[in-house]
């Protein structure tokens, strides 16, 4: 299996299956120096985790994180960083009915199909749960990103037929973890969070989407064509389990536009450079940064885990069978999802960071030649 592997500079390779063993992810191109702790990634993994309110499953994941390489004296030494996060709560027996009679719109039957086989245990490597992986690199790409003054955040922004009003970033920051359903509107987080739980009660599930925001970052990421900042936000963004759509700036809504409603004038800053007077463009023109905030959407369709009966086809009995998907699940994703989607666009940027130049990808410092360094390893005998 290919596909495994996200990034150019900064690479992150991931492994593991819903119900195996262990989850885990290499981290490559992380630069030295930087100071790093099994906290601060901990930190992000915990608003990922399972089990953390009535609106999630109710598996039992404690997800911690354990560092095995890449860091010497709490920072990075530039070589690969070893992620492991051990799986503790796998039961697979439920997924056994599901065996060679696939689930309504999983991945079980184009994976049993292309590769003749499967891990069916939760989904195996199809599972959402592989997303942990890649919010665990993220912490480290936010770590890195925030020392160039870049920042970055998502919150719910709809439910359903459910949908929030425009807020700012600071509301983001200082709202969206204040409910279960990490919608930065208290009011309409409150209604959001009601409607999920009439699908709860009805044993179904429903869909929604994911505002981002990321501020402070510089003119000029992205490169033409296919590797352009939007085009690779935008498979970042796909990438994420369950997602049926991805936009940026006016979005779907520039079909209603003119040219000359949406074309953003120009201006000059107090330093004389030219600004866009507006930012429908969402902090992206020609594929490449403008220096504006960057901002978008992510729709994610309902899960498709669900007690209700549905009908499947076991190939190897031949029958039509009518089952129940029993099991821990989600009803909705955006609450979970919002720490992924910043994930993968922390992710995306640190590694557009690297590849212009802006990070030197050896050491945070930008001290090529310099040895001895206050986080270069002291030895004990000189003390």
């Amino acid at each position: 299996m290919n596909g495994n592997r996200f990034g150019r500079l900064f690479q992150v390779t991931t492994f593991g299956e819903s119900h195996g063993e262990a989850m885990g992810c290499t981290v490559s191109g992380c630069p030295a120096g930087l100071e790093l702790s099994e906290e601060d990634i901990q930190e992000d993994l915990d608003r990922r985790k399972p089990g953390q309110s009535m609106i999630t499953t109710s598996r039992g994941e404690p997800d911690a994180v354990s560092i095995k390489s890449g860091v010497q004296d709490g920072y990075t030494t530039g070589t690969p960083i070893g992620l492991i996060i051990q799986n503790k709560d796998a039961r697979s027996g439920k997924y056994e009915p599901f065996i060679t009679a696939p689930r309504p719109s999983h991945g079980d039957f184009t994976y049993s199909a292309k590769f003749g086989t499967r891990n069916w245990g939760g989904g195996g490597r199809s599972s959402a749960r592989e997303t942990v992986n890649w919010v665990a690199a993220g912490a480290i790409a936010k770590k890195i990103l925030a020392r160039e003054g870049i920042e970055l955040k998502a919150h719910v922004n709809q439910i359903g037929d459910i949908e929030a009003p425009d807020v700012s970033f600071e509301e983001i920051k200082e709202h969206s973890e204040e409910n279960d359903v990490r919608c930065a509107h208290p009011e309409t987080a409150e209604r959001m969070q009601e409607r999920i739980a009439e699908y709860q009660e009805e044993g179904d599930s429903i869909g929604g989407s994911i505002y981002f925001e990321a501020q402070g970052v510089p003119v000029g990421l992205g490169a033409p064509r296919f590797d352009s900042l939007s085009a690779r936000l935008g498979q970042a963004m796909m990438s994420v389990p369950a997602t049926t759509a991805f936009e940026f700036g006016l979005g779907t809504d520039a079909a209603e536009w003119t040219g000359k409603e949406r074309n953003d004038d120009w201006e000059f800053d107090d330093d004389g450079n030219p600004v866009p007077v507006e930012n429908d463009h969402g902090g992206i023109q020609g594929g490449i940064s403008s220096g504006e905030p960057i901002y978008g959407e992510v729709t994610l369709h309902a899960p498709t885990s669900i007690p209700k009966s549905q009908q499947t086809a076991d190939w190897e009995t031949g029958e039509l069978k009518e089952e129940k998907v029993i099991g821990r699940h989600d009803p909705v994703l955006p609450p979970r999802g919002v720490p992924v989607v910043e994930a993968m666009l922390a992710l995306t940027l640190v590694d557009f960071m690297l590849l212009s130049g802006r990070i030197n990808p050896d050491r945070v410092d930008d001290q090529p030649g310099e040895y001895d360094t206050d986080y270069h390893p002291r030895n004990p005998r000189n003390e």
